[in-house]
Parts: C-alpha cells; structure tokens; sequence
C-alpha cells in the first residue's frame, strides 16, 4: 500500500519543478515495495526443522526436570507427613 501511494506521488511530483521529490518518492516506493517482499517470505524457512529439534530437545529435558522435580515434592511430603504421625502418637507415658 505504501509501495502504491509513493508510486502516485511520484507522478504528481513530476509535475512540479523539484526532480529530486519525484525521485524521493520513486525510491520510497521501491524500498516499501521489496520490504513487503521480503515481509512476504517465511523468514527462516530453510533452517526451520532444526530448530524444532532443538525445542523439542528443551522440552523433552523440562519433562524429565519436572517429573524430578514432582517426585522429589512428594517424597518430601511423605517424610514431613510421617513425622507429624509419629508426633501424634508417640510414646504413652
């Protein structure tokens, strides 16, 4: 759209008597017109499957982090959880 509207400009500009106005807006178009090319293109596309592997690598290790993490909570509650039973029923006197 950009592009479109440099590209009218320019013809309106060409009318006047400044050259390099055209010029500016004939340039503005270009440049607008391959950077929405290059918006246009998948950025990274070669090197994409790569970097899946990578993340799933990340995230297979953050599983086995968390599933360590998990067991390690719960054998800490069984440990906190018997010795508030053996508080409880300790020695009768």
């Amino acid at each position: 759209m950009l592009s479109g509207i440099n590209l009218v400009a320019v013809g309106f500009a060409a009318g006047s008597a400044e050259p390099w106005h055209a010029a500016a807006h004939a340039g503005l178009g270009l440049a607008f017109g391959l950077w929405a090319q290059r918006l246009r293109q998948s950025p990274g596309s070669g090197d994409r499957e790569p970097r899946l592997d990578v993340l799933g690598g990340e995230v297979e290790q953050l599983r086995r982090e968390l599933n360590e993490t998990q067991e390690r909570l719960a054998f800490a509650e069984r440990v906190l959880a018997q010795g508030v039973e053996t508080r409880r029923v300790g020695p009768e006197r």
